[in-house]
């Protein structure tokens, strides 16, 4: 592994637009893949972007606003035609189980199981789902609400050093590092023993949703890509955006620069945004790094050069 595939697959927010579909974000990884929120639409943008259905292993979705889950049903059912028949996980806020039994009510009959994880105090955080590590954390929203992290971590490199140190034979080296342990003379080795620390890896981060909060800054820290709402454009806005509860272009901007991110992408543009790019100014004076999101918006992350 070495790199994440993420496709922003739709931008809107309350309700789908001419060529603006709702929000949605797709992940791959090792040929596996994980989607956070599955809007209206989802299965239309997925279907013209090529990736296909039946890898879906996870959904994650951020709050249960008809705008971020509506998509579910149809989507499950494309899966289920897919051939799927291994567990899909689905994750969210507490009433997950409440809201995707009234949403099964019209795909009653799947060929997989789902697997519900329903995010509390007790969860394991960081989520091991398939091949991907997800974090989350909770955003500031009207409802329970949270923001996801994927991080691709990467092992230290094999020190000949510390081998030599454990007094470990040069051709059990090679085997440690494929096998994952090795014995010698009664002692068992694994390749923590042996490798330096843990390299910088890969992350990405997605909020949406939420006002700009300190805690969705320290967890974003350091993330090669930021996807974030910028649900108004317009300064102007801010009452709206604080009665609401979501946030303005510039607000998202701050939050990437706290967050020390090496990119930004906007997301989840309200119905009245027609022309987000008259806006992008508003980022961008204050996060220069700063991108508008579209439908099926692609980029590759890959490890970060060393050295």
């Amino acid at each position: 592994t070495g790199m994440l595939d993420i496709c922003l697959l739709g931008t809107g927010g309350m309700m789908p637009m001419p060529g603006r579909f709702l929000t949605s974000l797709a992940a791959r990884l090792n040929g596996r893949m994980m989607l956070i929120d599955c809007g209206e639409g989802t299965q239309v943008t997925m279907k013209m972007q090529g990736w296909g259905f039946k890898n879906i292993d996870a959904i994650c979705f951020t709050h249960f606003h008809a705008d971020h889950i509506s998509g579910l049903p149809g989507l499950l059912l494309t899966i289920g035609n897919a051939g799927r028949t291994e567990p899909l996980k689905l994750v969210g806020p507490q009433g997950l189980a409440y809201v995707v039994e009234g949403l099964r009510r019209i795909a009653p009959e799947l060929p997989f199981p789902l697997e519900l994880i329903e995010l509390g105090k007790d969860t394991p955080n960081p989520l091991r789902l398939g091949e991907f590590e997800v974090s989350f954390c909770q955003a500031d929203h009207m409802v329970r609400c949270y923001a996801y992290r994927i991080d691709v971590k990467r092992r230290g490199k094999f020190d000949p050093k510390k081998a030599e140190a454990l007094g470990l034979p040069r051709p059990l080296w090679g085997k440690l590092q494929k096998e994952g342990a090795v014995e010698f003379e009664g002692k068992t080795y694994t390749p923590d023993m042996v490798l330096g620390a843990e390299r910088p890896g890969i992350a990405m981060a997605y909020c949406t949703d939420s006002r700009p909060v300190d805690r969705l800054a320290h967890f974003a820290k350091g993330v090669q890509l930021f996807i974030c709402e910028g649900m108004y454009g317009e300064e102007e806005k801010k009452p709206k955006a604080l009665e609401h509860k979501h946030m303005l272009f510039s607000e998202a901007a701050r939050l990437a620069k706290f967050a020390e991110a090496e990119e930004l992408w906007l997301t989840h543009f309200s119905p009245a945004l027609q022309e987000p790019a008259e806006f992008l100014q508003n980022a961008t004076d204050i996060f220069p790094n700063t991108l508008l999101g579209e439908e099926r918006k692609m980029t590759t992350l890959y490890f970060p050069k060393e050295g």
